[in-house]
């Protein structure tokens, strides 16, 4: 049988798709027989919108249309009227969205003029391999460009296998977009280790795939879906993922030029946080929850033979969360082997320093904390489970060790007043120099959240998200079941609190890249350097117990906390003076108040910082 393996814009063009990476690697362990082929459709655009273009439409261009307005869904408008046959499909509706949002889109309406004739030329690339089956991954903005090459492959050769998987296609999503689509045969409903060779084997036999878990299929002209299972996949099952051909496409391509490839690894699935405490917000993970993890060792050893293979030192893991024995038992062989790697992790915000600093020895470069506020009752909120003061420290842990830590500040959770935030905003001067938010964003209600299976939490009416109209020619009650945005009534921050929290980030966005809070210390004191923009550049000078105090903030403590502590260093401070001094050192911004605990803001190192977008050149 032949396999032939699609990943379509708007896969990020700067790294290999581990789904088909994965996929292609299980295919060639089970069935070794296949011939297994790929068509990397993300870097085929790209390069195509260059071609044709003459220059103009650059690979800068692909990210603002794919990742950086996925919440606008122009990357699938693109392709919708290549799916929907009619050029100006959508072109109105999306005018008057984009004018009502001052959303830009000229870009993507640009690209527009050249979808028909890429779908066109990729069906031909396709079928050049003399595919028995055509398998598609799918996530975020995938679903149309994708949808509309199937289709054009089915007009072709009708006795083509079309088959969908990923993360657009979980839960009842899948099924949605199977029975909307006569052209696609089998949708594949979570993981596809166990249930895609079984199908394959299905084909092969030429039987019905009643047996094949979550998967869609056709019973004539009934979609049927099978129950999905509660079974996952466990990690020993879980491949290496192939990267070859991957490799050979984009160094032939002109896009090379243009991004700095990264190599992606997967070392767990799930979230063990989610497990116990889902955040309300959240719906990544969708139907498979439950915490996996293959061990350090092994991690290692596929990330080393990655590297060895494809000679690319940055590697990004896409784990929604690391797994602490990794603290044990991978990040110590990355240390010990020598490599000059840069890492890419997702973690939990509740780290310590001693692990953040393993973190910057490994050579990790950048991590996700889901950090999300810096106000604890906000925070409990979300159900996170760490507090304003300990996100706080871990923003500032990260200027000690040289991590860029990449986070959202979000607001609009149902219960949470201006009181919540007021304190925090008044507060966000001081925080100039550490790294800030990409902006303050209002939540989206998400598929699989916790504030979508529970109206009661305060989110009970919805619909989808209105940029769907422009993107799907579907009735509503279909988009509910196919989409993961929903549009509902605002809670929380809202009016003046609203406009002042997003002022206040974009202030802090804007004078972030000069500032400086440094600590130093001489043999009799202890120094902090203020450089910050909008402060007095000066330097304070601490010694005796304010030298101390100002140390032991650096863990967060409360007053009574710290005059113990500084108590059983051998500093009678009478409770008053400490507390003077506490709101003395608040003053000059050299503390961050959160509820009854103060964490100290200096910190001992200051990295080169890069001005945003400096990333895949446009």
């Amino acid at each position: 049988m032949r396999v032939h393996l699609v990943t379509m814009p708007w896969h990020p063009i700067d790294l290999p798709s581990l789904q088909l990476g994965l996929l292609h690697r299980l295919v060639r362990q089970v069935r070794p027989a296949d011939e297994v082929t790929e068509l990397h459709g993300s870097l085929r655009w790209a390069e195509f919108l260059l071609e044709r273009s003459g220059g103009r439409l650059r690979p800068g261009d692909y990210v603002a249309v794919g990742s950086d307005s996925i919440f606008h869904g122009l990357g699938d408008w693109v392709f919708s009227g290549v799916l929907y046959d009619d050029p100006d499909w959508g072109t109105a509706r999306l005018r008057d969205y984009a004018a009502a949002r001052d959303v830009f889109v000229d870009t993507a309406f640009d690209m527009r003029l050249y979808a028909a004739e890429f779908i066109a030329e990729c069906a031909t690339e396709v079928l050049a391999a003399e595919p028995d089956v055509v398998g598609f991954t799918s996530t975020f903005m995938q679903n149309v460009a994708s949808l509309a090459l199937a289709r054009e492959l089915k007009r072709r050769s009708p006795r083509l296998t079309v088959v969908f998987g990923g993360s657009n296609c979980d839960g009842p999503m899948g099924h949605a977009l199977h029975r909307n689509h006569r052209f696609v045969d089998h949708v594949v409903r979570g993981e596809g280790e166990y249930a895609f060779p079984a199908l394959l084997r299905h084909l092969d036999e030429g039987t019905r795939p009643t047996d094949v878990p979550g998967l869609c299929w056709w019973d004539g002209h009934m979609s049927r879906a099978n129950t999905e299972s509660r079974r996952t996949v466990v990690p020993a099952d879980i491949p290496s993922p192939d990267y070859d051909q991957w490799q050979s496409v984009l160094e032939a391509s002109p896009v090379l030029d243009y991004v700095h490839p990264k190599l992606v690894v997967e070392g767990a699935r799930g979230c063990w946080w989610g497990e116990k405490h889902h955040c309300t917000f959240c719906g990544l993970n969708g139907t498979a929850m439950a915490f996996r993890a293959k061990p350090g060792e092994r991690l290692w050893e596929e990330i080393d033979r990655l590297v060895r293979r494809h000679r690319l030192l940055d590697v990004v893991t896409v784990d929604n969360i690391i797994d602490m024995a990794y603290f044990r038992d991978f990040l110590p062989r990355v240390v010990d082997s020598g490599w000059d790697l840069r890492l890419h992790y997702e973690v939990k915000s509740n780290l310590t320093a001693a692990q953040l600093e393993l973190l910057g020895r490994s050579g990790t470069v950048h991590i996700q904390p889901g950090i999300e506020s810096l106000g604890s009752r906000v925070l409990d909120l979300m159900d996170k489970g760490v507090t304003g003061a300990r996100n706080v420290r871990t923003i500032r842990e990260c200027e000690n060790h040289a991590l860029t830590c990449s986070w959202n500040l979000l607001y609009g959770f149902p219960g949470e007043t201006a009181d919540d935030y007021d304190p925090v905003v008044a507060q966000l001067p001081a925080l100039v120099h550490l790294q800030p938010p990409s902006g303050a964003h209002r939540i989206q209600l998400e598929r699989f959240s916790p504030h979508f299976t529970n109206p009661g939490l305060g989110f009970g009416k919805r619909r989808p998200a209105e940029m769907y109209q422009h993107v799907y020619d579907l009735p509503e009650d279909e988009l509910a079941d196919l989409v993961y945005l929903f549009d509902t009534e605002d809670a929380g921050l809202a009016g003046p609190a609203e406009q002042r929290l997003k002022d206040a980030v974009a202030d802090w966005r804007a004078r972030h890249l000069p500032s400086r809070l440094l600590f130093e210390r001489d043999e009799e004191a202890l120094l902090v350097h203020d450089r910050r923009s909008g402060w007095p550049h000066r330097t304070h000078r601490f010694t005796g117990w304010p030298a101390a105090a100002l140390s032991h903030l650096e863990d967060g403590r409360t007053e009574p906390a710290l005059h113990r502590l500084l108590t059983e260093d051998g500093h009678e401070v009478p409770a008053d003076e400490l507390s003077d001094w506490v709101q003395h050192a608040l003053g000059l911004g050299l503390l961050f108040r959160d509820g009854p605990t103060y964490v100290s803001l200096p910190t001992w190192d200051a990295p080169v910082r890069m001005p945003d977008g400096a990333g895949v050149a446009g």
